[in-house]
């Protein structure tokens, strides 16, 4: 089984890419969806994270806010350090249980989607890693767009993560979202059957 790490820049294009590939029947398992799993209430890791951070970061539900969260992580380097020592180990445990399933299932590629793929030192575990690459400003724009916030607060959110150009060098397939929809489409594609063509 082959493993693919996708990843990229805050709001570069990660869930479209992800979910075209989808759609093509490639299995997709999301590292977001799996931190947020990790942190339900009465997990482990959601305890640590209350009993460190405090309650201001709880909805009525009990439930993790993850906005207010993001605020104090994304203007403090250190905490946001604490949170990942948190979270990250549990995540890791629970994509290899996933990773286990599918390949008892026979699955022949599974691409992780994680936004802090190098940061978080994963590609040694990636058999190849795409990145998908957007430029700064479409890049401040969409996420300023998709999270309802100010130019500050994103080039903050962005700042927080390694630059993207970074990334690109360190890739094997990058993605280019720029353009309009059509355009990665077709640049997805090419780059889905030349991987089916690479597995044995």
């Amino acid at each position: 089984m082959k493993v693919v790490g996708l990843t990229g820049g805050i709001a570069s294009g990660k869930s479209f890419v992800a979910g075209l590939l989808a759609s093509w029947g490639a299995v997709i398992i999301d590292a977001d969806i799996l931190a947020r799993r990790v942190v339900e209430p009465g997990k482990p890791a959601y305890q640590a994270v209350v009993r460190r951070f405090g309650d201001g970061i709880l909805c009525p539900d009990g439930s993790l806010d993850r906005k207010a969260l993001g605020r104090i992580v994304f203007s403090d380097g250190a905490a946001r350090r604490e949170l990942e020592a948190m979270v990250h180990p549990a995540v890791a445990e629970l994509f290899s249980r996933l990773l286990a399933e599918e390949r008892r299932r026979g699955t022949r590629v599974v691409f992780y989607v994680v936004p802090l793929l190098f940061e978080a030192g994963l590609e040694s575990m990636m058999d190849e890693v795409w990145v998908v690459s957007v430029d700064e400003e479409t890049e401040l724009a969409r996420l300023m767009a998709r999270d309802g916030i100010g130019r500050e607060e994103a080039l903050r959110k962005m700042g927080a993560q390694m630059r993207l150009e970074d990334k690109v060098a360190r890739a094997d397939v990058v993605i280019d979202n720029s353009g309009v929809p059509e355009e990665t489409e077709r640049a997805v594609g090419e780059e889905w059957k030349k991987l089916l063509a690479r597995l044995p």
